[in-house]
């Protein structure tokens, strides 16, 4: 694929985002916003049609086939680039003595390309099955070379099991399908909406715009049922630092053992709910196989990925002594897999909170010394507020890195974050904002490719971690907003480790430093460094209720 076309690509699949975002919350503002008690019917009527707009939008989306963007790529090919399985994942388990089945080994992935290698070698190597659960799988660069690591995996015997979130599926149905055709790969959409065009969509939409609202933000990635691996990350080019305008600042974690096997246990709970759907559609034999062949065919263009990374990919038995020469690989004290259950809660409304809200709730009310979290969106309601409040009363020093408004991909967040900034800093609680140009995204950021383009893309935040009195480590896909905490299933992974916790807090307080973020206090906020038209942009958003951020 050519540098233009993967732009457009990019372009079109966060353009996606952004007006479906911005559509359902314009829609839920209208709907329920106190300020307009007087619009009544006008109002619902506006809704409507913003709505059916949005499904539209939904529906169109979906009408991209995936023929259209490899028709530059050959149904038939000699040879193939993957390199030869010589090492199981069992047998690199008993190489690096992490064997015991009640114990869990974690390894942070900080790195975006590190977190790219860890995903290719588990599904190269694996034996048994893959279980893939996201919110967001897109068919850019990275989500083609993924999709061609399965389908290999596949073809070897292993079972493939995907759970994908209805809003954010970036695929034409028709390619869903020859992908679900696989005898070996399975797909099941979450939470789908019903209705066979946009208009009946609409219609239940409306009838349940709760149950509309209750989405799929879990990530997780299970090989064989006994290496994992949770976090921030989807499956996107800008989550694994390969995007040319906009890379996220991510964390990941991998975990070996029984942490692994409660993942997998969460997935299953998923996979058999009512709310994860079969596939229905059947596809054409031959459309199946070439779709195959030409997904392979792109994967295997050492343009889109290079070959010198599939040597790294190959390379990373070697890579393990260091690993755990180097003490990052940490046998953890105790771990909980906490996951929000399918549907979320059944409150009526958006509120009700959830598992994850309860685990976090209780880890800042039990923190002694200090918390210290990254999360890309800030949007606190009172009881978050006050949560953060006492603990600063308590004498816990509790820091905060969000993203600025220069940083930030999700304006009507950061419109929420604004409304509460002053508060939180008048709470006592330290506050940061990311740089869109932080310096250390050249020690993160590891891909040749950004390298030689001089890591030109801005870098915003999206990792969710928390560390607790040097040594709970928190990390998962939880973003401190009414949406993460009522309305979205969210998982995390919560890790008793002293050694862990020093490592990834020691890399939290480096990007605080001011190279890499600005320090906002009740005087001063960076909001003026984004220019004029962002910060109006910004302010039209005042209109989204906070419920719904």
């Amino acid at each position: 694929m050519n540098h233009s076309l993967r732009v457009a690509s990019l372009g079109l699949q966060l353009t996606r985002l952004r007006v479906v975002d911005v559509l359902l919350k314009w829609a839920v503002a209208l709907e329920f916003q106190p300020t307009f008690p007087k619009m009544g019917k006008r109002t619902r009527i506006f809704n409507a049609m913003v709505m059916v707009l949005g499904a539209s939008l939904i529906s169109g989306c979906h009408s991209e086939g995936l023929d259209m963007r490899l028709e530059a790529y050959p149904v038939e090919q000699e040879g193939d680039c993957h390199g030869m399985t010589v090492h199981s994942i069992g047998e690199q388990r008993a190489a690096a003595g992490v064997l015991d089945s009640a114990s869990t080994w974690g390894y942070v992935l900080e790195e975006g390309e590190e977190a790219v290698f860890s995903r290719a070698w588990l599904s190269d190597h694996s034996t048994r099955s893959i279980d893939i659960q996201y919110f967001i799988f897109s068919m850019d660069n990275v989500g083609l070379i993924a999709l061609d690591y399965l389908i290999r995996a596949a073809d070897r015997g292993v079972q493939v099991r995907m759970i994908v979130d209805d809003i954010m599926l970036d695929v034409a149905l028709e390619d869903v399908a020859a992908l679900n055709a696989h005898p070996n790969i399975e797909i099941r959409i979450y939470n789908p909406t019903e209705g066979k065009n946009a208009v009946q969509k609409v219609v239940n939409v409306a009838r349940d715009f709760q149950g509309f609202n209750q989405r799929m933000h879990n990530k997780t990635f299970v090989v064989d049922g006994q290496v994992a691996i949770t976090g921030g990350r989807n499956i996107a080019d800008e989550y694994f630092d390969y995007d040319q305008a906009y890379n996220f600042r991510d964390r990941d974690v991998l975990l070996i053992g029984a942490g692994a096997e409660a993942i997998a246990a969460s997935f299953d709970a998923f996979w058999d709910h009512p709310l994860a759907q079969a596939f229905p559609w059947e596809t054409d034999k031959n459309h199946t196989a070439d779709l195959y062949a030409q997904i392979h065919a792109y994967a295997c263009d050492p343009e889109n990925f290079w070959p010198e990374i599939r040597a790294l990919i190959d390379g990373i038995p070697d890579a393990i002594p260091h690993i755990l020469a180097s003490g990052r690989l940490h046998e953890l004290e105790d771990i909980r897999f906490v996951s929000d259950a399918p549907g979320k809660n059944s409150s009526g409304g958006f509120s009700g909170g959830g598992a994850c809200t309860d685990a976090l709730l209780a880890e800042v009310q039990g923190a002694r010394e200090s918390v210290v979290i990254q999360s890309p969106y800030l949007v606190l309601t009172e009881l978050g507020l006050g949560l953060f409040r006492d603990a600063v009363a308590r004498g816990v020093d509790v820091t905060i890195l969000t993203n600025s408004l220069c940083s930030t991909d999700n304006l009507e967040a950061f419109n929420g974050y604004q409304r509460i900034r002053e508060d939180l800093i008048a709470a006592g609680v330290q506050v940061y904002e990311y740089r869109p140009d932080a310096a250390i995204r050249k020690q993160l950021i590891t891909a040749e490719k950004q390298k030689r383009a001089g890591y030109v893309p801005v870098f915003g935040l999206h990792a969710k971690s928390m560390v607790v009195d040097h040594r709970t480590v928190v990390i998962g896909t939880f973003n401190l907003d009414p949406r993460s905490a009522n309305l979205n299933t969210e998982c995390v992974a919560i890790m008793e480790s002293a050694p862990m916790a020093g490592q990834v807090e020691s890399l939290m307080l480096q990007e605080l430093a001011p190279e890499n973020a600005w320090h906002t206090t009740g005087d001063w906020n960076p909001d003026g460094a984004a220019g004029r038209w962002k910060q109006f942009q910004c302010w039209l958003r005042g209109i989204v209720p906070t419920s719904v951020l």
